[in-house]
């Protein structure tokens, strides 16, 4: 094995180590979930040395430094404020869901149109309309880190790959019986997952178009899914109001997570694939160990249903949107209730952090979309403009770019 070069990865903190072995060419990450800008670099490079051992003593004083810059990032304040850039009339039905590529410079938009529509960031312009679905896309995804695929899921039973240069479909996946209301790549962007409403999530290969697997065993609608960071596991939530977690290579249902007493409305890993957090309409949110499938906490005092759960990108804190009108702030950890965020006049759809984690942003019935400190619960700012219900929300890796999506069948560009 020989080491190549080092790349730094801000968010969540890690170094990526570039190896070739046998040939060919290869990467290993390094993650530094638990930095801080208090933390010795000394101590923490003896440790990686102790257990990396492409981490040679000449090459000792690089690792230092990226480990300093590292931290000098986190020690950065946020106070960046948004400012609205611009409007897009994106699709003349409602939307149904946006979704950035990596680098934030372009973003989806799909809709009861029957399209999914790609668009440059910075100019606000439309670069392809993907046609051929033949009713609503509701499911859309950039095969990120890569950026150069797209997939879609339509109400039609099928998904569909293109390529996000040229707007060219690739392949057309066919085989649920029902409407596709979820899907997601794999890190390796090698396979696609979709959910249905027919009870079952499939697996496609990216390159050949063709079915992998059928995860079958949920008795109701599959509304969400995610695989790990890894790739190698994938969890499924349903309105059966169970969770499965499923093996890739095999596509066997390794647990069956049960506990919760209402339909599922999201799940999702943490980065070290540890734990898995689920919101339900039972009002509750669970955390659940990925290896065992035990439940470890329940994360309660929401007063109506869970809509939407995240995790920030270190694994640490866990947030939850709900009915109620309400966000609140849960730590992994002591699974108590950090900070309740109340400021929103309607149920509150979507949630998620900012990639240094520092920040939470909602989106609401209000119309509005809000973002607070994650810590203090202060709300910083209120993104106001839309003329109806916001539903999604979404932050480039960045951090530095939100779009908001709304039932008023615009998307909003903030910088």
């Amino acid at each position: 094995m020989k080491l190549k070069r080092f790349l730094l990865r801000y968010y969540p903190p890690g170094i990526i180590l570039e190896y070739e072995k046998g040939g060919c060419l290869r990467t290993k990450s390094i993650d530094l979930l638990d930095l801080t800008p208090e933390t010795s670099p000394d101590e923490l490079l003896a440790e990686i040395q102790q257990s990396e051992p492409l981490v040679t003593e000449s090459r000792a004083d690089q690792v230092k430094q990226l480990i300093v810059r590292l931290q000098q990032k986190q020690g950065q304040q946020d106070h960046h404020r948004f400012c609205f850039f611009k409007e897009l009339k994106a699709h003349i039905l409602p939307l149904t869901n946006v979704a950035f590529d990596k680098s934030g410079s372009r973003f989806i938009t799909g809709s009861y149109d029957r399209t999914c529509r790609v668009w440059d960031t910075a100019s606000g312009s439309e670069l392809h309309a993907l046609e051929g679905h033949r009713n609503v896309v509701y499911a859309i995804a950039f095969n990120n880190p890569y950026g150069d695929k797209i997939a879609t899921g339509s109400f039609d039973k099928t998904a569909k790959l293109w390529c996000a240069e040229t707007g060219k479909c690739f392949h057309t996946f066919r085989g649920h019986t029902a409407e596709i209301v979820c899907l997601a790549f794999n890190p390796q962007s090698t396979l696609v997952a979709t959910g249905s409403m027919d009870a079952s999530a499939k697996l496609w290969d990216v390159e050949t178009g063709d079915e992998v697997a059928t995860l079958t065993g949920h008795t109701a609608e599959v509304l969400s899914l995610c695989f790990n960071t890894v790739g190698n596991q994938l969890v499924t939530g349903s309105f059966d109001h169970t969770v499965s977690i499923w093996d890739v290579a095999s596509g066997r249902r390794v647990h069956t997570l049960i506990g919760h007493s209402g339909e599922i409305s999201n799940v999702h890993f943490n980065w070290d694939c540890s734990l898995i957090v689920t919101g339900s309409m039972d009002k509750s949110c669970k955390l659940w160990e990925a290896v065992s499938g035990e439940c470890v906490a329940t994360l309660t005092g929401h007063k109506e249903e869970v809509l939407d759960v995240c995790f920030d990108l270190s694994g640490q804190l866990v947030a939850t949107a709900s009915a109620d009108g309400t966000a609140r702030v849960f730590s992994v950890n002591t699974h108590q209730c950090l900070v309740t965020l109340e400021g929103h006049d309607g149920e509150i759809s979507k949630i998620c952090f900012s990639p240094p984690g520092s920040r939470v942003l909602t989106a609401s019935s209000d119309r509005t979309a809000r973002l607070w400190d994650a810590r203090s619960g202060v709300c910083l700012q209120v993104l106001e403009g839309h003329t109806d219900e916001i539903f999604s929300c979404v932050f480039n890796y960045e951090g530095d770019t939100i779009i908001t999506g709304s039932k008023d069948n615009t998307c909003r560009i903030w910088y």
